[in-house]
């Protein structure tokens, strides 16, 4: 029975009276990106724009998404959830709430936000629920969060037009992509910080249906 629990706790959402307390001070991060030397936490340029993006164990989702061009810097980090201030122990207990995230920093004048959209759907895969893979728990669900409210529309029609290219394709699966307003971006500890940069060894088992997104023109 306890083994039952723990895997029912790591797949269902807590509450906020239920998540892990967490705590008031930030965790000890990288202050540059290892790759590009820019500022982790910026500042930015102005007109650079940011979308958050989850899609199982981020480790792998921060190589895919530095390597983008357009792309300024990635972060990883937890968002969705309730506990302040998570550590990666507490995130995959499935009690804190949160998705793990790659922050997403970006010029929008070279790279639109439905190509990354597209990079996205076309890299993991959007109809596990709260699962990638072998990586198992809330905390791996597909996931996008937006800083306003026509990036979450255009999330929803890149959403929508990745479902129909699935039924096209002859797939029954449903995308189950979480698309939310953006909250609390939490950055992981230091070690998690283009992690595959810093390991070339590393594990990544990032890989997607083999269905294209359609480009969508932005709206």
């Amino acid at each position: 029975m306890f083994l039952i629990d723990m895997f029912n706790k790591k797949m269902t959402m807590p509450t906020a009276e239920t998540a892990l307390p967490g705590r008031a001070e930030p965790l000890s991060t990288a202050e540059t990106h290892f790759v590009s030397g820019h500022a982790l936490k910026g500042p930015y340029p102005e007109v650079f724009r940011t979308i958050y993006l989850g899609m199982g164990c981020f480790w792998g989702a921060e190589r895919l998404l530095w390597k983008v061009p357009g792309v300024y810097v990635t972060a990883v980090g937890y968002q969705g959830g309730f506990t302040p201030n998570p550590t990666y122990q507490e995130t995959v207990t499935g009690l804190t709430g949160h998705a793990e995230v790659v922050k997403v920093v970006y010029d929008p004048k070279v790279v639109t936000l439905e190509a990354l959209l597209r990079v996205f759907f076309e890299s993991h895969d959007p109809t596990q629920g709260m699962r990638q893979g072998n990586d198992i728990g809330t905390t791996y669900r597909s996931a996008i969060y937006a800083e306003s409210a026509d990036d979450i529309d255009a999330a929803l029609r890149v959403r929508d037009a990745f479902q129909q290219a699935l039924i096209a394709a002859g797939r029954k699966q449903t995308v189950t992509t979480q698309i939310a307003p953006a909250g609390p971006f939490y950055y992981a500890e230091d070690y998690h910080q283009q992690y595959l940069a810093k390991n070339p060894g590393g594990q990544c088992a990032l890989r997607g249906l083999g269905v294209s997104c359609p480009l969508l023109a932005a709206g």
